[in-house]
């Protein structure tokens, strides 16, 4: 994956609140409404404390977000000056996390935007780190993972996360894996434009409609690639220059990687309770995420009127 080095960035829509955290407050609400997008760490510590160990996380909602274990500052005030400053150009997207999720936020404004003939607003996203309090969706840690947040329309995201899906879970990583991760978020939002997110209840299970709205948030990822290399940012160009088949093949085994069988498997002794699923096995989720690639479509991303979700 690389980017056009003479492009100019507009980290205008990015708030950077990582070491601004105030001291000490403590989790409050949801971490996301139904839709959220749930971060794949708060699922494993669901899965593994409720499912497997037997511990009761009282006030758990399917669907929605998982309470953290731990404290969160409060507080947090935006100061994205020194993001502003060394992220001005597509050459250090090239070579810096924090500048290739900034130009991904910008090709995604870029494409989203031109799918809506109104009433598109674009998202903003927030840098954190260890923990955030968001305007509408209460406190979270990084033990959440990425989220997007539908009462505020916001994507909060620490990005020591893509550190987490290498170590913790085996993910091949790479950019492009950051930038799938990126773009399902960004998926949910779109679902929060359109009210799909609305049609979601609290149910789980491997058709239930918290999949359901996974799986599209992954084949509107797969739309997004589809375009990347061809919707042209504010230059007129293209900001996104080459993409290849080993970028895609890193965004597929991600997919596989936060799969709820996968993730129950690997970190729940073996055992599998599709009961339990809420984002999807690591089949559908490659499945969407590759529906949405190969059509360029948002119109086949319907996963609410398949009966085959794969």
């Amino acid at each position: 994956m690389r980017f056009d080095e003479n492009a100019q960035l507009d980290t205008s829509g990015v708030d950077d609140l990582r070491g601004s955290g105030g001291g000490g407050g403590g989790i409050g609400g949801r971490v996301a409404g139904a839709g959220g997008g749930l971060g794949v760490v708060g699922v494993i510590i669901y899965l593994l404390l409720s499912n497997f160990a037997g511990v009761d996380l009282g006030g758990m909602t399917a669907g929605g977000g998982y309470p953290s274990l731990d404290q969160v500052g409060a507080g947090q005030t935006a100061d994205s000056s020194s993001l502003a400053q060394n992220c001005a150009t597509g050459a250090s997207a090239n070579n810096s996390t924090d500048c290739r999720m900034v130009a991904v936020v910008n090709s995604l404004d870029d494409f989203w935007a031109g799918q809506f003939s109104s009433g598109f607003v674009r998202p903003r996203t927030n840098f954190f780190s260890g923990g955030v309090s968001t305007d509408g969706c209460g406190s979270a840690t990084s033990d959440t993972g990425p989220f997007y947040c539908p009462a505020d329309s916001e994507i909060y995201i620490d990005l020591t996360f893509f550190e987490e899906l290498q170590t913790r879970f085996g993910a091949q990583g790479g950019p492009f894996s950051q930038a799938y991760v990126m773009a399902h978020e960004y998926g949910h939002h779109i679902q929060n434009l359109l009210g799909t997110n609305r049609r979601v209840g609290n149910d789980t299970g491997p058709t239930s409609g918290s999949v359901r709205l996974e799986l599209q948030a992954d084949c509107y990822a797969g739309v997004w690639a589809h375009h990347a290399t061809t919707v042209p940012g504010d230059s007129g160009r293209p900001l996104i220059t080459e993409l290849t088949r080993a970028d895609i093949d890193a965004a597929l085994d991600t997919a596989e990687k936060i799969g709820d069988d996968h993730i129950q498997t690997q970190l729940g002794g073996g055992q599998v309770d599709e009961s339990q699923f809420s984002h999807g096995s690591s089949a559908q989720r490659e499945r969407w995420f590759t529906t949405g690639l190969d059509t360029g479509d948002p119109q086949a991303c319907d996963t609410f009127a398949a009966r085959d979700l794969g």
